[in-house]
């Protein structure tokens, strides 16, 4: 790991983040996580009283589904999550300034009570599992939903960008073809549930392309080192790392960030793509 990059970040945050590499999907703490992440952002900042909100949250939800028996069913849980974290807590997607960096800190998107698609889902999906309940992050393109799954096969799609409103399969289809364009259709894969990990290099992301379109590529390349840690088997991480490392002008380190993700990427033309970058840097570093 980029000793520069090591060096902006705490002791603390740096182990924090390395233990999620170590841990399995299903141990990783979501939203806790999360905090962690947008602890790099904000050196010297408690996130304790984050973690409180957060009990909060799971607190206000298991109040609501005790008082009846609508958290049997998806369609009811899906109701109690939009009771607490839109209607109680105010949680609501930020459309008006969509791009804005805050709305993938997770500190500032509790703060603020609004975030992206992926920041808010991280807030459902840790409300959702701390009753027990299944639910999943979804792989659809542009737009983070999730599953929930109750007994006897039941499940519901929600958007928690829009308060966790039900999306049905025309609702699904239309937003599909907004973000992909007349062409696109429902396929499985737009199914498949996604790994905690990679819904935090989803959210992590975005604090990344906000960088990138500031101009501001030592950040950019500070956010992907960060993700690195968290998930050093993603060769996707390796590869972007490495080419920023040689935009910046840092070739040695360009070099081993590349070597890496040739070892972990799977055959094809962007790994042959980048077997011709590292002849050429070898060249230049000789």
């Amino acid at each position: 790991m980029s000793a520069a990059i090591a060096s902006t970040l705490s002791g603390t945050l740096r182990r924090a983040l390395a233990d999620l590499a170590d841990r399995p999907e299903d141990d990783i703490d979501l939203a806790d996580a999360a905090l962690v992440l947008a602890a790099c952002g904000h050196p010297g900042k408690s996130i304790d009283p984050y973690r409180d909100h957060l009990c909060a949250l799971r607190d206000s939800l298991s109040e609501a589904a005790s008082t009846g028996e609508r958290s049997d069913s998806a369609d009811g849980r899906a109701a109690l999550l939009h009771a607490t974290l839109a209607e109680h807590w105010h949680y609501t997607g930020d459309a008006e300034t969509y791009e804005d960096p805050q709305n993938a800190d997770m500190m500032r998107v509790i703060d603020r009570r609004r975030g992206l698609p992926v920041s808010l889902g991280i807030l459902y999906l840790y409300a959702a599992r701390s009753q027990g309940w299944s639910a999943e992050g979804l792989n659809f393109p542009g737009h983070f939903l999730i599953r929930l799954d109750a007994d006897g096969g039941e499940r519901v799609i929600i958007d928690p960008f829009h308060d966790g409103q039900v999306l049905g399969v025309a609702d699904l289809r239309a937003l599909l073809k907004a973000i992909s364009g007349p062409a696109a259709e429902l396929t499985p894969e737009f199914y498949t549930a996604v790994g905690n990990r990679e819904i935090l290099v989803r959210l992590h992301n975005n604090v990344k392309l906000r960088h990138l379109e500031a101009g501001r590529f030592d950040r950019a390349l500070e956010t992907v080192e960060q993700m690195l840690l968290m998930a050093p088997a993603d060769h996707r991480l390796w590869r972007e790392a490495g080419l920023m490392h040689m935009r910046l002008g840092d070739l040695d380190r360009a070099l081993d960030h590349l070597d890496t993700y040739l070892t972990l990427a799977p055959p094809g033309t962007d790994r042959d793509r980048i077997e011709d970058v590292l002849h050429e840097l070898r060249h230049r570093l000789n």
